[in-house]
């Protein structure tokens, strides 16, 4: 009797969530080239040239020239364009394929929406940040995330608030928000980016709702002024317990050679310390 084979090996768990890059993505208007300098030296992780909302319809071909000479100079920026079913879309596309050393954000982002414009964009791979800020656009999360090259998910509270008759006050749209991040995890995307503040005289108040945001799975945080970058960056930053915490678990689990320890009481298994890689690799990338 032949001897049955052995049972595979199952995958080693993963270490961490993915990796949590540009926490703070700063607007600018596309029609204001004077700040786009000092946009990229403002500590924001990204810039957004903003092509949509922050410029009126007469300015849209000045914006799209303006922002074309900046990034033919070589720096990297993000780009949201104007909505697919806009007159300014395809002339938005096509400065885009001209400068491939752009990310794009696409607002109302809906499923045939995004794969126009994952298909004009596919010669240089140019990654997408879809900007879900519709019903139909939270309604088709699972599709969205599944399409080949979208990079990642934004929120656009504001405009979904506007859409859908709710108020993003207290915890209104948790639900909303928690199914952006699951559907952004279960397909393998980066973190997915919470909706713009705002608020703007009050620090601690902008840190408490980056900070929420951080604990509901986000990545990042859209910015609307340079004053809110520094409280945005700060809230993604885990506080000096956490890291000691995180230096804490890792070393004791290194020490046991990878079996279950005890750290401050309690247990350390492998959830707990990809929790504290998580916080190694977050303080590594501030």
């Amino acid at each position: 009797m032949s001897t049955p084979p052995p049972p595979p090996t199952p995958p080693a768990p993963s270490a961490a969530a993915p990796t949590r890059t540009a926490r703070s993505l700063l607007f600018v208007p596309g029609d204001r080239p004077e700040r786009f300098d000092k946009a990229a030296t403002s500590g924001a992780h990204q810039i957004i040239l903003d092509l949509e909302d922050a410029v009126a319809p007469a300015a849209k071909t000045t914006a799209r020239q303006a922002v074309a000479q900046w990034l033919a100079q070589g720096p990297v920026a993000v780009v949201r364009i104007n909505a697919a079913d806009t007159p300014w879309f395809n002339d938005d596309l096509q400065l885009l394929q001209a400068v491939p050393n752009t990310t794009v954000m696409l607002p109302k982002a809906a499923p045939a929406e995004l794969a126009r414009t994952l298909a004009a964009l596919a010669l240089h791979r140019q990654p997408v940040i879809a900007l879900v800020e519709t019903v139909a656009g939270v309604l088709a999360l699972r599709e969205l995330v599944q399409m080949p090259g979208l990079h990642r998910i934004a929120f656009g509270s504001i405009d979904f608030c506007a859409d859908s008759g709710m108020t993003d006050v207290g915890d209104v749209l948790s639900a909303v928000r928690s199914q952006i991040v699951l559907e952004s995890r279960q397909a393998g995307l980066q973190a997915p980016i919470d909706g713009v503040s705002v608020e703007l005289d009050s620090a601690q108040v902008l840190q408490q709702q980056a900070t929420r945001a951080l604990h509901q799975g986000f990545g990042g945080k859209l910015c609307i002024h340079p004053r809110q970058v520094a409280p945005v960056n700060a809230a993604f930053v885990p506080s000096a317990a956490d890291q000691q915490w995180a230096q804490r678990v890792l070393a004791a689990f290194e020490a046991s050679a990878g079996a279950a320890t005890v750290v401050d009481g309690k247990m350390v298994d492998l959830p707990v310390v990809a929790r504290a890689r998580r916080i190694q690799a977050d303080a590594a990338a501030q």
